[in-house]
Formats: C-alpha cells, sequence, structure tokens
C-alpha cells in the first residue's frame, strides 16, 4: 500500500477532545454503513465508493486511445461542461498543466468575454471539442456547445465530427441522441455517480488524460485510497475528519475554511466547495464551505481568519514535495534584512510560515485540522479525491441530509426559464 496522506488533529486542541471523538463512532459507522444500504437516502448515486476497483475497463482503453488521438491532431482542446463537469478536471489540469494541446474550459458560465477569449486563444490552431453533460440540455454548456460546434464545422467541415467527444448519458438526453446522430465518440457519465463524484469517470478521466498526466496513477492512488479508508474504526482518519467536523458545527463552527499553501491546488479549492456545498447545504443544514490560498490570503482574509467572528475552523492542505524547490540568494547590500535567510530553501520558509499560521489561528480561536500529502503527483491526487469524496458521504449522512440530491439548484433555473420564455 502506497497511500500517504495523514491526518493532524493536534490543533483542535482545546474544541475537540479524543473523548468526544471517540464518543462519535457508533455514529460515523452508522453513516458509513449506509453508504452501501440500498435503502439510504441517495443510494442510487453510491457508484463512485466502488469505482475505483470496479471502472469500466473497456471504456478506460478508448479514454486512452482518444486522448492519444487529441494529442496527435489538436494543438487546443476545449472542454464544455459546468459544476461537476469540469471542476474536477481542471483541478487536476491546474495542478499538472498540460505537456501536450492547451486546454481550455468553456460553458462554466454566461460570460460572452469568456467565449471570446477562448476563441482567441484558439485562433489558427488546430483543435477539438469534449463536450460533457447528462442530459445536453443544461444552459450554460448547450450554449457554448452551440457556439464552438458551429466554429469547429466552419473550419473542419465533415472532419468536424471526428473532432467532437462526448461524455454523456449512456442510454438517452439531448446530447446522446445528436452524438449518436453524427458519429461522434462518446464517453459515459454513469447514471449511479452524480456530477460532483465524477472526476474519477470519463467526465475527469478524459482531459486529464490528454493534458498527459497518468491516469493509471490517478486511479491507483484511488483504490489505495478505497482499500484504507474502508476501516471501520476511529483509527480511519476519514472517520476522524467527520467526526471532528461535525462536532465542532455542533459548537457553532458553521464556516470550514479549505486552506493550501500551493497556488496550484486553488482549483481544488473550488472542487472541495462544490462537493460540500452541494451535498450538504440543504434542510436547513450545513457547513459552509470555503476556501483561501496561503500565504496569499493571509494578507487579506487573514485577519477575519484571526480576528472574525468565531464561527469557523480550517482545513489545511498541504503538499511537503512540490517537486522543486528554490534558495534564498544573498545579497550583499541586504537592504530587506533578509540575509538571515540566504541559502535556506522557499520550501522551509514556507513550512515556519504554515507552522507560525497554525498556531496564531489556534491562539485566535480557529482550530485546524491538517492533511499532509508527502508528494505532488497523480497517485497522491487520486487518494486526495477518494479521501474528500469518502469524508462528504459519510458526512452527509451524520448530518441526516441526503448528500447525493441537489434540489435547491432547480430554483433558480424555473425562474431563469420563465424569464427568457422557454417555451
Amino acid at each position: 500500500m502506497h497511500t500517504m496522506l495523514t491526518l493532524d488533529l493536534s490543533h483542535l486542541d482545546g474544541f475537540v477532545s479524543q473523548e468526544q471523538l471517540t464518543a462519535m463512532a457508533d455514529e460515523v459507522a452508522a453513516a458509513h454503513a449506509k453508504l452501501y444500504d440500498s435503502s439510504a437516502p441517495g443510494s442510487d448515486f453510491t457508484g463512485w465508493v466502488r469505482l475505483p476497483e470496479a471502472y469500466d475497463k473497456e471504456e478506460f482503453d478508448r479514454i486512452l486511445k482518444a486522448a492519444k488521438k487529441i494529442r496527435s491532431d489538436s494543438e487546443v482542446l476545449v472542454v464544455i461542461g459546468i459544476g461537476g463537469s469540469y471542476l474536477g478536471a481542471r483541478t487536476a489540469l491546474e495542478i499538472f498543466p498540460s505537456d501536450g494541446p492547451d486546454i481550455c474550459f468553456v460553458g462554466c458560465s454566461l460570460s460572452p468575454n469568456e467565449i471570446q477569449k477562448v476563441m482567441r486563444r484558439i485562433g489558427n490552431r488546430s483543435w477539438s471539442i469534449n463536450v460533457i453533460s447528462k442530459s445536453g440540455g443544461t444552459i450554460e454548456p448547450a450554449i457554448a456547445f452551440r457556439i464552438f460546434r458551429e466554429h469547429l464545422e466552419k473550419k473542419y467541415g465533415a472532419e468536424a465530427n471526428s473532432r467532437i467527444y462526448a461524455t454523456t448519458d449512456k442510454a438517452r438526453g439531448a446530447l446522446k441522441s445528436v452524438a449518436d446522430k453524427n458519429g461522434w465518440e462518446t464517453f459515459v457519465i454513469p447514471d449511479e455517480v452524480g456530477g460532483r463524484f465524477s472526476v474519477l469517470t470519463a467526465v475527469g478521466l478524459l482531459p486529464i488524460a490528454v493534458s498527459g498526466t497518468d491516469i493509471n496513477e490517478l486511479m491507483a492512488g484511488a483504490a489505495e485510497a478505497m482499500e484504507k479508508y474502508d476501516l471501520r474504526s476511529m483509527d480511519n482518519p476519514v472517520w476522524q475528519y467527520v467526526a471532528a467536523r461535525n462536532l465542532l458545527y455542533r459548537q457553532g463552527k458553521k464556516i470550514e475554511i479549505f486552506c493550501n499553501y500551493e497556488p496550484s491546488y486553488t482549483f481544488f479549492g473550488e472542487w472541495l466547495k462544490q462537493l460540500f456545498g452541494e451535498s450538504e447545504g440543504k434542510d436547513g443544514k450545513g457547513i459552509f464551505p470555503a476556501s483561501v490560498q496561503l500565504t496569499t490570503d493571509l494578507h487579506s482574509m487573514g485577519q477575519f481568519i484571526q480576528d472574525g467572528e468565531r464561527i469557523l475552523f480550517e482545513t489545511v492542505i498541504y503538499v511537503d514535495d512540490t517537486g522543486c524547490d528554490v534558495a534564498v540568494p544573498h545579497c550583499d547590500d541586504d537592504g530587506d534584512n533578509l540575509n538571515y535567510l540566504a541559502g535556506k530553501p522557499m520550501s522551509f520558509v514556507r513550512e515556519m510560515a504554515f507552522q507560525g499560521t497554525l498556531a496564531a489561528h489556534h491562539d485566535g480561536g480557529a482550530p485546524a485540522m491538517v492533511l499532509r500529502s508527502p508528494k505532488m503527483n497523480a497517485r497522491t491526487l487520486g487518494e486526495l479525491f477518494y479521501f474528500f469524496e469518502l469524508s462528504c458521504g459519510i458526512s452527509g449522512h451524520v448530518l441526516q441530509v441526503n448528500p447525493f440530491n441537489q434540489p435547491g439548484v432547480e430554483a433558480y433555473k424555473k425562474n431563469m426559464f420563465a424569464l427568457l420564455g422557454r417555451p
């Protein structure tokens, strides 16, 4: 087993005791069991739980083949999707930038400005589209797809059909029927996996594979995590995290701030916000997910975290080895008085900032949990994805909501379509 994440709860001292965590064991055990109970709320959408070992191997091979083709014939890949249809892939691509095609994301807003920006990025280069939508009718990606499909067909004519890859429902829906009619290659969004849990399906895997990141390693990390975190006791870091965040919530800590110390993990915070926000924010309940990028945001949000209303706790994702380092140089005039750091690696300075911040925030009444990853690679990212998916599923059941529906998302759509005059 290569799983390497470690969870540090020492900065909960004075807020959550070991006795309190131990007392949560039965509650967390019952919530974990619900992920395997076909009568539990949302049980139709728990296919992600066993996905790292039960995925479709034939489709996985087709994903690798399609990625190879796109890498050989396209300088740009336009990925069209919103919510869970793009956040997981974009997270991975921010951490591991593409060594092949320039990968652009559209269809995640209603901004004509964003459409124009991507058009300019494509320019005269060769390109392909990966459109991702379960139904094909979600307005943001559907409009973007109309625009970029027209653009692709103008450039390539009939050849455009071999440059469109649709990730959609396996059998039904508007996008699936148009894809079949035009002969586009299709990949499946499984019925039993909701969008925010879909990063390890074709939804995330195709764009990630096109970027050059090893999706075999990504899945291997998730598979090891699945085995490790199925432990049914308080020795399981997932159980500890779930118990601690729910105990803090019951104390009035209503906001969870996801923190990272690596700018390339900023989108991981966006992925986490959807995962927890859409899963837990219902029935008048839920921990509000927020995110900050440190140390950058210590110069903005740091004031509130340190000194504002005491309604928050932090979950820090910290990567020890990011794959490179830079030493602080010596400067003869020492105008900034930093020669005492000369020769020290930036990673050492960052570590001291991290430790100092944890202590200051704890003393200021903002407790923190730290999830440490020793390396920045596809395998540890696979483990991180699975750690939080499992935590979210269990935590939603502890909160006694259905973690796998999103009834509130429909309210704005109803108003919007009425205003647009939809027939």
